[in-house]
């Protein structure tokens, strides 16, 4: 049985699945529980999860029943020992921040997959949650830059004279900061954009853009992708060549996070004094200790008369997709490890995708990354 409860934190305007996940979860003879108004945020309403074959009930008779719980955020901790020992929980879980969490699944014998540890594999694509989220987290970033900005975007030859595109300047070319390069040039900016790992310059140029060509000696990234951190030295010279790049830009968009790791502070307060007032920063790594000095999760400051934007739940601006989204993320993961034959979920440990995300098994905490990240505290 597969229960998925409704998200209680008010400020979150995504759903955990949609009617769509829940008939390919039927379809693989699963039985699918969902509590009442789980999908009302985005206009899913029960009678469209019972047509799709699902059952509504309350949530402690869901929790305490369920083999499988799947969230979106990470669960209220009360609730992990109302579920049944050995059952399995998947969502977000923050996991290397939030280790109450992890002990109390182990204390209940609870087993846990964290959806940021999916790994980013060409087979693991269509669960990968971090990235479906990060592409339409950088969309955001720019419709949000845009309505901020006492500009237009595009060239725009009138009557009146000639307006010249506005400068983006995008900093980190992960899956987020391309969208935004993609978005950016769709509404006919002239973009520009940095990331530390050259190979991803061949992408940037790919959509329009101009790599920014910085040295800062030997650089690299995680078998899944992610840049390596930098030294300190590294983090200067990098500073040092994008503060030229920022004066002249009007729009600045950073998007660099270390994969476990506070994000790291790359925009200063001199960098923000040196451009026009009226510009706009948004900071998408803001949740995780933020790119900009002194930008705040969900708050706009003005700093020095440049509009700073701490992004809050970017894909929540557009939870309808999100949702459907992260719910394909959820149906494509449990079809994967799905045993037709037994109609249960498979624990196979010797798949690669499995090993990584599957934190918690058997009382136990079972992943090396994340066991650094708790001795270090």
């Amino acid at each position: 049985m597969i229960f998925i409860p409704k998200e209680l934190n008010p400020e979150e305007t995504r759903v955990p699945i949609v009617p769509e996940t829940v008939k390919k979860l039927v379809k693989l003879g699963a039985e699918v529980f969902v509590e009442k108004c789980v999908g009302e945020r985005c206009g899913y309403f029960d009678k469209e999860y019972e047509e799709a074959g699902a059952k509504v009930v309350g949530r402690e008779e869901g929790l305490k029943s369920a083999d499988i719980v799947m969230r979106l955020r990470k669960p209220p901790i009360e609730e992990i020992s109302l579920m049944k020992r050995g059952s399995l929980h998947i969502s977000y879980l923050e996991p290397f921040f939030d280790f109450a969490i992890q002990d109390k699944f182990i204390e209940c014998g609870v087993n846990a997959i964290a959806m940021e540890m999916i790994p980013r594999t060409t087979l693991a694509q269509k669960m990968d949650a971090l990235s479906s989220q990060a592409n339409l987290a950088g969309y955001v970033a720019v419709i949000v830059a845009a309505s901020r900005l006492p500009m237009v975007f595009p060239m725009m030859m009138t009557p009146a004279g000639t307006i010249k595109p506005v400068r983006v300047f995008v900093i980190g070319c992960g899956v987020a900061g391309l969208q935004a390069i993609a978005t950016a040039k769709r509404l006919g900016a002239r973009v520009e954009a940095f990331d530390t790992r050259p190979v991803v310059e061949e992408q940037v140029l790919s959509l329009g853009a101009k790599f920014v060509k910085i040295d800062v000696g030997p650089t690299g990234q995680t078998k899944d992708g992610y840049a390596l951190e930098l030294t300190e030295e590294q983090k200067q010279k990098q500073r040092e060549g994008m503060k030229k790049v920022i004066a002249q830009s009007d729009v600045v968009i950073t998007t660099a996070q270390v994969f476990g790791k506070k994000a790291p502070l790359l925009v200063t307060r001199d960098m923000i004094a040196s451009m026009r007032p009226g510009s706009v920063i948004v900071d998408l790594a803001s949740e995780t200790g933020g790119n900009v000095e002194g930008s705040k999760p969900g708050q706009e400051t003005v700093i020095d008369g440049v509009i700073v934007i701490g992004a809050l739940n970017f894909p929540g601006r557009v939870a309808v997709h999100a949702s459907q989204m992260y719910s394909s993320n959820l149906g494509n993961l449990i079809e994967h490890f799905w045993d037709k034959e037994k109609k249960m979920f498979n624990y196979n440990l010797n798949d690669e995708i499995l090993d990584g995300c599957l934190v918690i098994y058997d009382g136990k905490l079972r992943n090396e990354l994340i066991q650094k990240a708790r001795s270090a505290q």
